[in-house]
């Protein structure tokens, strides 16, 4: 007789439950935040709402797939890190009214899970007149939510952060080299730092070269002294960069530059200061050499009032 009973009572239970869920809506799974994208490491939180009763009437459960990141639970919400790519998949919460066989199921969320997030830092350019200011951006993918944090160095200095709040742009008038990275979530969770883009800053001041002696021949094997002359320069302590006509270039401490001739071509030079390797000035206007001959021998002419050197070349 009690057996009978009971199987009575949950027969009567399983009808009401289906009786019931026809006149009740759908349960609705939603995400917080809602990127399009996520990355490897990243937290977001489920909210399993079954639209009627309470939510401490209901045990819930969340999963997707084979994974069941929580089972018969009384929140209805469910936090997740999102550790591996294989994370990625259509989510799903269920829930089972306590005391009861009712139970019904939410609509499916897709999450997709990337690897790990990293950041890229673009220029215009990377030349920057003294004076200006050069927009540099920042930005990790198409996805949203990102705030930013800036870095910059010299090759004498180590990398230190920008206070320039937490923008995908900044505007920057020193030259250094840079990179950035992003953050979001809470807890936040980083990208890898940017490819780093360096910044040179031109001075407009006007630089020249002269050369010594200022024949307008010289023949292969004399020895010439260019001078880098740099206009309104005089308070600066420069360094200076030579540029062949090989297109290699050579660095000096002094602005004079001797060299023996060997091949006709152009020669400029720029100056930097000498403790800012990242700003200088333009390039000069090239200085043309026309290198003749080989130099045979030289003789020191001691019949001459004024002792001469004289020498005998060839020419090719």
């Amino acid at each position: 007789m009690g057996h009978t009973l009971l199987c009575k009572l949950e027969f009567i239970l399983v009808l009401y439950s289906l009786l019931h869920s026809g006149h009740t809506q759908d349960a609705v799974l939603t995400f917080e935040p809602k990127w399009s994208t996520f990355f490897m490491g990243e937290y977001l939180t489920f909210k399993c709402d079954m639209k009627e009763g309470r939510t401490d009437d209901w045990k819930y459960t969340l999963k997707m797939s084979d994974w069941t990141p929580y089972s018969d639970v009384t929140q209805q919400d469910f936090k997740i890190n999102l550790l591996d790519k294989s994370h990625s998949g259509d989510y799903q919460c269920c829930g089972l009214r306590k005391g009861s066989y009712y139970k019904k199921c939410s609509n499916r969320v897709s999450i997709r899970v990337s690897d790990r997030a990293r950041a890229t830092l673009t220029a215009a350019t990377t030349t920057v007149s003294v004076g200006d200011r050069e927009t540099l951006i920042c930005s990790v993918g198409k996805s949203a939510g990102w705030k930013y944090e800036w870095f910059r160095r010299t090759s004498h200095t180590s990398e230190d952060t920008i206070n320039d709040g937490l923008n995908g742009n900044i505007r920057v008038s020193q030259g250094g080299i840079y990179r950035c990275r992003g953050f979001r979530g809470e807890p936040a969770v980083y990208s890898d730092k940017s490819d780093e883009v360096t910044i040179q800053i031109t001075f407009s001041n006007k630089v020249s070269v002269t050369q010594k002696p200022s024949w307008s021949q010289i023949f292969r094997g004399e020895r010439i002294t260019l001078t880098c002359e740099v206009q309104g320069g005089e308070g600066v302590q420069w360094e200076y960069e030579w540029r062949t006509p090989q297109s290699q270039t050579f660095r000096t401490n002094q602005k004079d530059w001797t060299i023996t001739a060997s091949i006709s071509g152009d020669y400029s030079c720029k100056s930097r200061p000498t403790d800012d390797s990242y700003s200088a000035t333009k390039w000069s206007k090239a200085l043309r050499l026309s290198v003749l001959g080989k130099l045979i021998f030289c003789f020191l002419n001691m019949f001459l009032q004024t002792q001469q050197n004289i020498c005998v070349y060839k020419n090719e």
